[in-house]
């Protein structure tokens, strides 16, 4: 009980000197509050969807590969927030947000049965070089979160990145799309044989990376495939 008091007050004694902030509003972080203020946490730009079959992000993948379900859970906007949240993940190594925003994003779709059957996630891979230079893959993290809630095993060898392309994010969409081409390869297709594996990502834009992440296995035999991102454009 002591020692557990102590460790309250040493915490409390650390955000007093150096207090968190929100990511996206910087205001100052209360007891409570992680990684955003309640006001930033209530006003999350959520996407609306009634059908994960029938809905924007699905509409991505129509004629190009078969989906059973896709999401993409926050509305992304340049400057605004689900921008401001992938930059911090992505751009200034906050590992433990993705986990964070992957856990809560799966606490928020999991009682609409939106994992029921799922039986791998799989973060979409960045090459080694980009890897080891950011020192984590923002998917995985994210991934990581959803794991947390869901306790579904993830799979982030099995597909493999083979160039480090360039960045998507200035690119018109059919650029973004040869980008991608051949991009991606599997290392063990029997490994997803009758699975039915969830590709995961930061953002939905195109749909070009995802895309050809599920097109490496879409002649394997019995898999499904479906589609989740943090954040959709």
């Amino acid at each position: 009980m002591r020692k557990t008091l102590y460790t309250v007050w040493i915490k409390s004694f650390i955000n007093l000197i150096f207090p968190k902030h929100c990511v996206v509003c910087g205001a100052p972080l209360v007891d409570g509050e992680e990684y955003l203020c309640l006001k930033c946490f209530l006003d999350l730009p959520k996407m609306n969807c009634v059908s994960y079959s029938n809905n924007r992000a699905a509409e991505r993948f129509m004629g190009k590969v078969p989906v059973e379900r896709a999401l993409g859970y926050l509305h992304y906007k340049k400057q605004e927030m689900a921008a401001k949240i992938v930059a911090e993940i992505k751009y200034k190594n906050n590992r433990k947000l993705g986990e964070w925003m992957g856990a809560l994003m799966a606490s928020d779709i999991a009682p609409s049965g939106f994992f029921d059957g799922i039986d791998l996630l799989v973060p979409v891979p960045l090459h080694w070089t980009k890897k080891h230079k950011r020192g984590f893959n923002q998917s995985t993290a994210i991934a990581r979160g959803i794991q947390s809630v869901t306790a579904i095993p993830i799979e982030e060898k099995n597909i493999s990145r083979r160039k480090a392309n360039a960045t998507q994010t200035k690119k018109k969409w059919f650029d973004r799309w040869l980008n991608t081409v051949n991009l991606f390869k599997i290392v063990d297709a029997e490994s997803f044989k009758g699975k039915h594996i969830l590709i995961i990502d930061d953002v939905l834009t195109s749909g070009s990376t995802m895309e050809a992440v599920a097109k490496t296995t879409v002649n394997v035999e019995g898999v499904k495939i479906s589609i989740l991102a943090l954040s959709m454009v």
